[in-house]
């Protein structure tokens, strides 16, 4: 374990971040704080959080609603401030870089999915893939050669031209994930990715997702309600009130089922 360090000076910062490169981490939050105030009471959303995520890691963060899952998300890939602590991503200290620069990072080197899709309603799904690829200067010609290419690897090239609102529910989640890989992301945040669909396509979601991370190597972190979810992931982080109260290294941590379910079975 590396050592917790609170938001410090430049020196303690790229220390932090040199260790736990060494330690091949993609991921690095030690003491994390976020409060919330409303003006009439104040939320303490993190508790003082610690983890870590190693390269390639599907981890499944879990527990009640309201327990801070969604914000720990946020958090970690900084879409939220943090109040203090300290989150190193692949050897980059989040809370150094200037709002702008955030952002550019989370383009390049991040991909999202989320449980309502988020998708364009205007465009096309192969428009909606390509959209972070030219927001990042990518050419038009080559952004719609590496969409149709994502899109043929979720198995929806004959869909590409169909707007979300002629998708089925598994089909918008599945262009979803096209857009959430098409920039080659080292990790994909993923917040309840299955809550909005029936069990048989939420398996095939997951069945897809499985497939991706041992084919290609990226990291996951989902967050999940579902405890079929959860199973599939190499470790469940359990949250309560804040904080993490498992961290899903101990010994009686359950392995991930390596069974993988054809993806294209799934619309």
């Amino acid at each position: 374990m590396v050592n917790v360090v609170t938001k410090g000076s430049p020196a303690e910062c790229r220390s932090f971040a040199q260790e736990t490169c060494l330690q091949d981490l993609i991921i690095a939050a030690h003491g994390l704080h976020k409060t919330y105030d409303t003006g009439s009471v104040q939320v303490h959303a993190l508790r003082g959080v610690n983890l870590e995520v190693a390269r390639g890691e599907m981890v499944a963060i879990m527990g009640p609603s309201g327990c801070g899952k969604t914000t720990l998300l946020n958090c970690l890939s900084g879409l939220d401030e943090i109040d203090e602590g300290q989150v190193v991503i692949d050897g980059v200290v989040l809370h150094q870089l200037a709002d702008d620069q955030r952002s550019d990072y989370r383009a390049r080197r991040m991909g999202f999915v989320f449980q309502l899709y988020n998708l364009l309603p205007v465009l096309s799904a192969v428009e909606n893939v390509e959209m972070p690829l030219l927001v990042s200067g990518v050419g038009a010609r080559e952004a719609r050669r590496r969409s149709m290419e994502m899109l043929d690897l979720v198995g929806l090239t004959d869909r590409a031209r169909h707007a979300p609102g002629e998708l089925s529910g598994g089909e918008r989640q599945r262009v979803t994930i096209a857009r959430a890989l098409v920039n080659q992301p080292g990790i994909v945040w993923a917040d309840e990715p299955t809550g909005d669909l029936d069990s048989e396509t939420a398996g095939g979601i997951i069945d897809l997702m499985c497939d991706l991370n041992r084919t290609n190597g990226q990291t996951f972190v989902l967050v999940t309600h579902s405890d079929e979810v959860g199973k599939r992931a190499h470790r469940i982080v359990r949250m309560r009130d804040g904080e993490i109260v498992d961290d899903g290294n101990g010994p009686d941590n359950p392995q991930p089922s390596t069974t993988i379910t054809s993806a294209s079975s799934e619309s």
